[in-house]
């Protein structure tokens, strides 16, 4: 039995994902760093198991009506944990923020702007004292009538929807209206209103053309549609709607993307003409601080908006704005001063977001509690490490304990305690290899973590290649770029560096297939490979469509006559009609978190029982599914269009995924990698040119280095990559550096410094420079 001041987090019997019966100690009220190769089980234990079980914890205590509103992630598989705090976790959510969240809403900043507004702005003569409610775009109370607080409308145009004049209504014309029958009902309405649909567009007077593609009007005609000799059809009662009527009312309510994305062609944004893009309405506007109004003031450089902020007459006023400056301040602390508060969240990177966060983390003073944090060094340049260094160790002055699932070397260097998990990936790991002082790890063999944080020699020299060609681009006026040129050479590895929005994104943003001397472009970036269970490394990889041929093609496939759709889980036939193919089904317990259970029927294996007894090789297609990329290419390896995409998934380090591992379960870097792997595995024909945007996040030094084996053999091969990148060992291997800065935003977006790394690493000015030049061999 432990003391009640045991000053340890006791797990036992940790079996989350590939855990095997982890038992570990690890102390509180210190700095502890959670590393492994990718995939190999640490943050199955920091969050899966650690921070999942406190918030089990926690919950038990809640009342059951207010669980309903809260995100729970279910009880982890763990025998006991014993001496844990209350948990607070920052990951890096890869969901898809809404255009109506920004910087100020995501760090609280926007509530207090608004009470600083409501209570001590000045106000016009007469005009009535708003709450904070009316100073908010995301209110009824606050929001622009006309664009509904989102700053923006749609409009379209004759041009937009008739794009070739020349044409008749019955040629098809109107090319805003959807095809098939809905077209034609349409245009047989218009023909029963007595409008002549043969006639070239252009020659139909202006008024008419006006009505029949902007009316609100919605009259009903009967139709009496040109018989068929082989249909009877029969006179209906048709309703007509205008071409922008059915356009606007598609983008608005349509829940398919595909007939979004066609209505968006026939549509342009535009800054609202009633509140010029402030999202608010006039009253609101009416009011100012120190001679602003809140949109011009939530458009400001944090660091500008924090200089603004001297306390104003009243007492109100000054207790506002000091608090407006308490909450400024960590965020530039984190290298973020360069935003504003109206900059939507959609347009930051996973680390800004994770920063942000982290931000009002600090602001909280919360004391005794478990911070769990995936990897905030990512997307981070060195410069801003340290800064993060320093805020971590502000939070663990505070009292608190602090644990980070972390690849950078310097976050490691600084931590108090260190576990490393491991040795390899998936089945493979899963172990606790080392739980102790940094130092110690150094005596364990096998960690593939301790070769590279205690050799300093972490890059060799190479011979830097010489381009074929350059590709000029520019001059770009975007974000904070203003008038850029940049010459990115071809045929060589580019890395582009510089500070957290110093515009690097911006920059390779600009690279289009268009240009001169590109050929084919291919962008590989970190989002999701899909956003459902269906979706998996072998239906995106392509590899299950010969999987499926392959099944078809057995003697006992063939004599019960199953075609290859019977193979596919997605569609009816071959499935377990009981969970429609997901191997799952969601259980709802009310109160508690919904759970996923494996189908009673089918027991997670996504087929009807006749589709599993067809075997190849003494396997069903659900065990195929079950192994993992590294067996399945032994399994298939005389089959050669199945052993290329596995031995291409090899390649970038992805031997421990399993064929059926559902997209939902990858990680932003394993998404990365499966892009990268299914490029590879293309016979190429002709110069490609590769754009990636920092492909080492989320990556142990281990998988790096097999990662850039593949990428400087994509240069042998006659191809160009670029890539944007903070580690320095990457940088220092380039051919050709583009260094952007000196600092983000307003400070940044202009070339510092470009030439091979080690010019690169002698360059005044450079936040990369003396950090480039310590990797240099």
């Amino acid at each position: 039995m432990h003391s009640p001041h045991d000053p340890y987090v006791r797990v036992r019997g940790a079996r989350e994902h590939n855990l095997r019966g982890v038992d570990v100690d690890i102390p509180r009220d210190v700095l502890a760093v959670f590393t492994g190769v990718s995939g190999s089980g640490k943050s199955s234990l920091a969050f899966g198991t650690i921070y999942a079980e406190a918030q089990r914890r926690y919950f038990e205590s809640v009342a059951p009506y207010a669980r309903r509103l809260i995100h729970q992630v279910g009880a982890p598989k763990v025998g006991e944990i014993t001496g844990l705090p209350p948990a607070v976790s920052l990951q890096q959510r890869r969901s898809a923020p809404t255009s109506r969240s920004s910087v100020g809403t995501v760090t609280n900043l926007s509530n207090s702007l608004r009470m600083l507004y409501s209570r001590a702005g000045d106000y016009p003569p007469g005009a009535e004292r708003l709450d904070s409610d009316s100073f908010s775009p995301n209110t009824a109370a606050g929001a622009c009538p006309e664009c509904h607080g989102l700053g923006q409308v749609h409009r379209t145009t004759e041009e937009l929807l008739v794009p070739d004049p020349g044409l008749s209504i019955r040629e098809g014309a109107i090319a805003a209206w959807p095809g098939a029958w809905q077209g034609k009902n349409l245009r047989d309405i218009l023909d029963a209103l007595g409008h002549d649909v043969d006639r070239p567009w252009r020659e139909l007077p202006a008024e008419e053309r006006e009505w029949i593609l902007f009316t609100e009007e919605q009259p009903v005609v009967t139709v009496h549609p040109v018989r068929d000799a082989d249909r009877i059809q029969r006179p209906y009662q048709g309703t007509y709607m205008s071409a922008r009527r059915y356009v606007m009312k598609t983008f608005a309510d349509s829940k398919s993307p595909t007939l979004r994305t066609k209505a968006e062609r026939f549509l342009t944004a535009a800054p609202c003409p009633a509140c010029g893009g402030s999202r608010l309405r006039p009253e609101a506007l009416a009011v100012t601080f120190a001679g602003r109004t809140i949109a011009d003031v939530a458009a400001l450089p944090l660091t500008e908006l924090a200089g603004l902020l001297q306390g104003g007459s009243s007492e109100a006023a000054r207790v506002l704005t000091e608090d407006l400056k308490s909450r400024i301040g960590p965020v530039v602390e984190l290298g973020l001063g360069y935003l504003s508060l109206d900059r939507a969240t959609p347009t930051l990177s996973a680390g800004e977001l994770q920063r942000l966060r982290l931000a009002t983390q600090l602001r909280s003073g919360l004391f005794g509690v478990v911070y769990v944090l995936d990897e905030p060094s990512a997307g981070l340049h060195p410069a801003d490490t340290e800064a993060l260094l320093t805020v971590l160790a502000r939070l663990k002055a505070g009292g608190n304990t602090v644990f980070v699932v972390e690849h950078h070397l310097d976050v490691m260097r600084g931590a108090d305690w260190l576990v490393d998990v491991g040795p390899q990936a998936g089945e493979h790991g899963g172990q606790v290899l080392h739980s102790g002082p940094v130092a110690e790890l150094a005596a364990v063999t096998e960690s593939a973590t301790a070769r590279f944080l205690f050799d300093g020699s972490s890059t060799t020299a190479r011979q830097v290649r010489s381009p074929r060609g350059q590709l000029k681009v520019g001059p770009v006026t975007r974000h904070n770029l203003r008038g850029v040129t940049a010459e990115f050479p071809l045929g060589v590895f580019t890395a582009v560096t510089g500070v957290s929005g110093s515009g690097k994104s911006t920059l390779i943003g600009e690279i289009t297939e268009e240009q001169a001397g590109v050929g084919r472009l291919v962008s590989v970036d970190q989002r999701p490979i899909g956003r459902t269970p269906r979706s998996n490394l072998a239906t995106y990889t392509g590899l299950f469509d010969v999987v499926r041929k392959v099944f078809a093609a057995t003697d006992e496939a063939r004599a019960r006559g199953y075609g290859v759709g019977r193979f596919s889980f997605n569609v009816a036939g071959g499935r377990c009609e009981t969970c429609q193919g997901e191997g799952f089904v969601s259980v709802e317990l009310l109160f508690l978190p919904s759970t996923y259970a494996p189908c009673p029927d089918c027991g997670a294996a996504r087929y009807n029982p006749e589709t599993l007894q067809v075997a190849y090789r003494g396997r069903s297609i659900a065990q195929v599914l079950d192994l993992t990329v590294e067996a399945a290419a032994e399994f298939f390896a005389d089959t050669p269009a199945v052993a290329r995409s596995l031995g291409a998934l090899l390649d970038v380090g992805l031997g421990y995924l399993r064929l059926g591992q559902p997209a939902t379960e990858l990680s932003g870097g394993e998404a990365q990698r499966i892009k990268l792997a299914s490029e590879l595995q293309r016979g190429r024909r002709g110069h490609t040119l590769y754009l990636l945007d920092e492909p080492t996040t989320g990556l142990h030094p281990a998988d790096v280095e097999v990662l850039m084996r593949q990428l400087h053999g994509l240069i042998d091969a006659g191809h160009t990559v670029v890539v944007v990148e903070h580690d320095m060992s990457v940088v220092a291997g380039a051919d050709w550096v583009i260094d952007l800065g000196p600092g983000g935003g307003d400070a940044g977006g202009r070339i510092v410094a470009a030439g091979p790394p080690a010019q690169v690493a002698r360059a005044g000015g450079s936040a990369t420079a003396p950090y480039l030049a310590r990797v240099m061999p």
